[in-house]
Order: C-alpha cells, then sequence, then structure tokens
C-alpha cells in the first residue's frame, strides 16, 4: 500500500514539474536589432531572477504577424511605433505595460576595409561610393522599419528616385548588415546599433536626425501571456540595471514612461 501511494506522489510531482518550469520561461519577440543587447541584458536578468528566456529576432512586421496569427509570445519589442500600433489596435498587448524604451539613429555603413570613407549626402556621393554595378543594401522598405525609415530619409534629402533602383531589400536589418559585412554591397542603410555589433562594416554616414522619423522601440508585454515572467524582463530592462548593456550597442534609453 505504502508503495502505491508513492508511485502515485512521484507521478503527481512529475505532472506537475513542466507545468513549474513553464511558469519559469518567458518568450520574447523582438526586433533584430536588438539582438546583442537583448541577449547580454537577458543573461544577467535570468541571473539574478531564475526565469528563463527564450528569444526570437526578427523584423518588427514579421514578429507583429506572427503574434496575430497566435504565435507564443510574452513580450514584443518593436523597432518602429507602426508594428506595436499594429498589434495593440488588435488587442494583442496590454496597454499598461507599453513603453518607449529606446531610441537609435540610421547610418550609412561600408565595409570595415573599402576605401570610402564619408559619404556626402547627395545623389552624386552615393553614386561614387556605390560605383556602377553596386547597390545598397537596407530592409524591405514597405513593412521592415530600417527600410521604412531609410525610404522617408531618402525621400526627404531629394535621393529617393535616384537611389530606390539601387537597393537591395533584405528581410530584416541583421541580413542587410551582413550583406555589407561580407562585400556582398557596397553601402548599406542600418541601425548605428547595428554597425557597431559587427567589426566587419564602418560608419560612413550619419542620416541628419529630421530627415525621418524618430527611430523609437516600443515594448509591451502580450495579452496572452503566460506568467510573470515577461513583466519581470520589462522591469528590469526599464531599470537602471539594464541601461549599461543599451548603452554598449549603441542605443539611446528613453526612459520608462507609457507610450498611449
Amino acid at each position: 500500500m505504502l508503495t502505491s501511494l508513492r508511485a502515485v506522489l512521484l507521478a503527481g510531482l512529475i505532472a506537475v514539474a513542466p507545468a513549474a518550469r513553464a511558469a519559469e520561461t518567458a518568450t520574447v519577440f523582438a526586433a533584430a536589432s536588438l539582438k546583442n543587447a537583448l541577449d547580454d541584458a537577458g543573461k544577467a536578468f535570468t541571473a539574478e531572477s531564475g526565469v528563463a528566456l527564450k528569444a526570437s529576432y526578427a523584423a518588427s512586421s514579421a514578429l507583429a504577424r506572427q503574434i496575430e496569427s497566435g504565435a507564443p509570445a510574452d513580450l514584443f519589442a518593436s523597432a518602429d511605433l507602426e508594428w506595436m500600433d499594429y498589434i495593440a489596435k488588435k488587442n494583442l498587448v496590454r496597454p499598461e505595460t507599453r513603453v518607449n524604451l529606446l531610441g537609435n539613429r540610421i547610418v550609412v555603413i561600408a565595409p570595415k576595409d573599402a576605401k570610402t570613407a564619408d559619404v556626402p549626402f547627395t545623389q552624386e556621393g552615393f553614386s561614387a561610393a556605390l560605383g556602377p554595378d553596386g547597390r545598397l543594401a537596407t530592409g524591405e522598405v514597405t513593412s521592415v522599419p530600417i527600410g521604412k525609415y531609410a525610404k522617408a530619409a531618402f525621400e526627404k534629402l531629394g535621393l529617393w528616385g535616384g537611389l530606390q533602383p539601387r537597393l537591395a531589400q533584405a528581410n530584416n536589418v541583421r541580413a542587410a548588415l551582413l550583406l555589407v559585412s561580407r562585400g556582398e554591397a557596397p553601402l548599406g542603410v542600418v541601425y548605428e546599433s547595428d554597425a557597431k555589433s559587427d567589426p566587419g562594416v564602418k560608419v560612413v554616414g550619419v542620416f541628419p536626425a529630421d530627415s525621418h522619423p524618430p527611430v523609437v522601440y516600443p515594448f509591451a508585454v502580450t495579452a496572452e501571456a503566460k506568467g510573470d515572467g515577461a513583466a519581470r524582463f520589462l522591469a528590469f530592462l526599464k531599470s537602471a540595471a539594464a541601461r549599461p548593456f543599451f548603452e554598449a550597442q549603441g542605443f539611446q534609453v528613453l526612459g520608462a514612461g507609457p507610450s498611449q
């Protein structure tokens, strides 16, 4: 009888254990440009809290659509306001948790060993740096945030008509970064944080701040988040303890106020 009771208790413990472990895990869907900073911040958070993190990095557009389709994300971090607004309007995030946490700059990059040192923001300047057949790598301009920022800036600067046919449009900013780092594209438009993450590239131009909408990263806990792991991680990211991880990668910490 005692042996049977022990077996029943053991089976119950085995059944409960996976659920307990699941409560200590949070799934983060974040813009590709956040990878280095969030990986580092996540390690510190897990060491402090015991909450394990699973991260999926991609273009904000792709992640928002995955969340819309029911992907099990607990925290969403977008590289622009539009894609956070998109899922917020569908009641897929908890509005009281939403915060505009980070800012960034967009820059022009070239391979580290390229002769190009400084690209003037003129048609002649870009044509000279691209050469006769070179492409300018950035994100897809209708959906990927970095591509949208790049298009807005080129339009404001009067360069869109000449540069649009020469774009190599990637499905996220890190893919565009890789094209330049590998020397497959002589120029690219990425975030300053991405340029800092890859020793294979160098910055050869910084877009004027008034040439494009401000680069803002909103974060929010999703409506279907399980447990409190995502909320705890977001609280950590908003704290002074996380600031060095972001600043080391070139982000500007905007604050912890809501972004309603």
